[in-house]
């Protein structure tokens, strides 16, 4: 019997990554999963690596029609939503003195703006009890050069996290967020070997995390395990942002 047996869960931008191996595992677990992803050919490949009991929907989490769009599909196919895992954003190198009204606009549109319409449109599909998870990041509570506007966006949702957990108290809709520190996947390479032992050496365990670490915090927070955990944000982060 899994954790999430007869659950169904929204995962946006899980076409790589931390979100498709939570994906993955929420699967294993029982639950019936929707992911999204912006670019076909990416989502298409994130389905068949899942394998069942999951519907892609192409769309982009900052824009309010894919949004729309994506809970139109859940309602036709399922009625309902018990987990929401809203994992989509981005972040840039920018440092202060450079950063554009352009990059300031998507950075915001898509980490904030989108997390924000995320949550609040699927609240009319959520079953009273559920579960939904903010993904943000250590860079929301320390001091990285570069990534101001990003860092900004994260403290956004964790932010968000405490107003919703009183928001939403009275239908026991837990808000958490999930904060990963440095996690070894495709977005780390660009950089160099040099850069990588670089992050490395930041983390007191003295190694990257691995999206499937990611994964099972969020089977964590997703299920009967934290039932009386709300309002937190839970760093993956190997002890990096805590000592």
């Amino acid at each position: 019997m899994g954790k999430l047996d007869g659950k169904v869960a929204v995962i946006t931008g899980a076409t790589m990554g931390m979100a498709l191996a939570t994906a993955k595992l929420f699967v294993q677990e029982g639950a019936y999963v929707f992911i999204t992803g912006r670019r076909k050919e990416q989502l298409d490949a994130a389905v068949k690596a899942i394998g069942r009991n999951v519907t892609g929907v192409q769309g982009d989490a900052g824009k309010l029609a894919d949004l729309d769009h994506l809970y139109e599909i859940v309602k036709r196919e399922k009625g309902k939503i018990d987990i929401l895992f809203a994992s989509a954003g981005r972040g840039d190198l920018i440092p202060i003195g450079e950063i554009t009204e352009q990059h300031f606009d998507e950075i915001f549109g898509l980490n904030v703006k989108g997390t924000l319409f995320t949550v609040q449109k699927a609240l009319p599909l959520f079953n009273d009890g559920g579960s939904i998870i903010l993904n943000g990041s250590i860079a929301g509570r320390k001091g990285f050069g570069g990534f101001s506007v990003y860092s900004a966006t994260k403290a956004a949702l964790r932010s968000f996290a405490r107003s919703w957990t009183q928001d939403l108290k009275k239908r026991r809709i837990r808000v958490n967020v999930l904060s990963p520190g440095t996690i070894d996947t495709a977005i780390l390479d660009p950089f160099s070997p040099e850069m990588k032992d670089y992050f490395i050496s930041l983390i007191p365990m003295n190694r990257m995390g691995t999206p499937e670490e990611i994964a099972t915090a969020a089977l964590f927070l997703a299920s009967s395990d934290s039932s009386f955990v709300t309002g937190i944000d839970l760093c993956v982060d190997g002890g990096a942002a805590q000592v």
